[in-house]
């Protein structure tokens, strides 16, 4: 889809403290995300990959494509027998506006089982992928 002019996409540097659960598996957990600040969507955690359990990560083929972002990449995570396709995203070259968040990985807050932001639980977002 073609950018919005009335849309805007803002990256910040944080120190709150962000925790991601899949299946009873602390999957990631970290003190030094990046905020995401997209006009009409929730924020979105940008996570370093050494903050997050690359092993339960399993490549997907899935790619999607933003105009203010660029081009991301996908993972499932996998927890014993349980796999959670797609909930997990990469932007390995954004666009230089959202340069701050190349190669951090994303989860869908929709979709994981729960997002603690400084011990608290985050309230699961409407969205038009919930």
């Amino acid at each position: 889809h073609p950018r919005d002019p009335y849309k805007r996409v803002d990256v910040c540097d944080s120190s709150r403290h962000v925790q991601v659960i899949v299946a009873g598996e602390t999957v990631a957990d970290t003190r030094r995300p990046r905020l995401l600040f997209e006009t009409g969507l929730p924020t979105r955690y940008y996570i370093p990959k050494v903050d997050a359990r690359l092993d339960l990560l399993v490549p997907s083929q899935k790619r999607t494509r933003c105009p203010y972002k660029g081009q991301a990449g996908y993972y499932s995570v996998a927890v014993g027998e349980t796999l959670v396709e797609d909930i997990v995203w990469t932007y390995p070259y954004p666009e230089a506006a959202v340069a701050a968040i190349q190669n951090m990985l994303c989860f869908f807050n929709e979709k994981v089982e729960a997002i603690y932001i400084d011990g608290e639980l985050e309230v699961k977002p409407e969205t038009p992928w919930t």
